[in-house]
């Protein structure tokens, strides 16, 4: 007869839960909150903020007022989904191989896709500048998004393998059974039960790419500044921090909705994957 568990008090929760909550607090909604408040500010003379913790609107009207920011966000937008799009395209029958190779295979093929992240990004985008180069594709919107989906296809394979690796064999046997051939029993049985890992995919790809500022400077011409690449400029370049605050607020707000988005698709995949087991 087993004895029975006992219950941690409450000194071993707070030993356990307090340096994590102090971790966030002090990197993660600390840094938030002097963002936002920063977005409220004014610009001094010579850049930053000014002295005085006056609050004041006006980055805000002049995000409102001009179209040129709601283009690049636009831009932002379209090639993240863009890239979010080709990675799924790429990375689900390789997910699908390696879920279906012998499982002596399954982590030398996986250790294959993370192999990239043993090399610093840098190199790996210089890299892909000499490639570009030659054949006159660097500094446009293509090489901006073969640069983003080379740097970000891992983690959309990633997801997907470890969904498809949990699938029933004898779920398309069964189906096979019925009399459904290869689309159907693709389409029917392991497209529902995978999308769980397509939607985790989807999110760690998109939300990465929306902000993201090396690719699109290293690879991309002056047409292809993205929401990334202008908060950059705003805090680096330009010194207005109240502008590039509220560039980024807007940019957690998207992004938060996103994560929203992916939490609700993932459900509705999880009770499609239920009505399909």
């Amino acid at each position: 007869m087993s004895e029975p568990r006992t219950q941690p008090s409450g000194l071993t929760k707070w030993v356990v839960t307090l340096p994590p909550t102090i971790f966030l607090l002090a990197f993660f909604l600390v840094p938030a909150l002097i963002v936002v408040l920063a977005g409220f500010r004014e610009t001094g003379e010579f850049g930053g903020l000014a002295p005085l913790p006056q609050l004041s609107l006006d980055a805000y009207r002049f995000l409102g007022g001009d179209v040129i920011y709601l283009e690049i966000f636009a831009r932002s937008f379209l090639v993240a989904a863009l890239t979010t799009l080709i990675c799924i395209v790429l990375a689900y029958p390789l997910a699908w191989l390696i879920a279906r190779s012998p499982k002596q295979r399954r982590d030398f093929l996986v250790l294959l896709v993370i192999l990239p992240f043993a090399s610093n990004f840098l190199v790996r985008i210089y890299a892909w500048i000499m490639l570009l180069g030659p054949v006159n594709l660097l500094y446009t919107p293509f090489a901006v998004i073969v640069g983003m989906v080379y740097a970000h296809l891992p983690f959309m394979v990633l997801p997907l393998y470890t969904n498809l690796e949990k699938h029933d064999p004898a779920l398309l046997e069964a189906a096979q059974d019925l009399g459904a051939n290869a689309w159907t029993r693709f389409w029917r049985v392991t497209f529902p039960l995978s999308l769980p890992g397509i939607f985790s995919g989807s999110a760690l790809v998109f939300i990465p790419v929306l902000g993201m500022f090396a690719v699109p400077e290293l690879l991309g011409g002056t047409g292809d500044i993205l929401i990334g690449n202008l908060i950059k400029e705003q805090f680096l370049e330009n010194r207005d921090w109240p502008l590039g605050s509220a560039l980024s607020i807007m940019l957690t707000i998207c992004v938060l909705l996103l994560a929203g988005l992916t939490a609700w698709g993932s459900k509705r995949g999880l009770h499609g994957t239920e009505a399909v087991t």
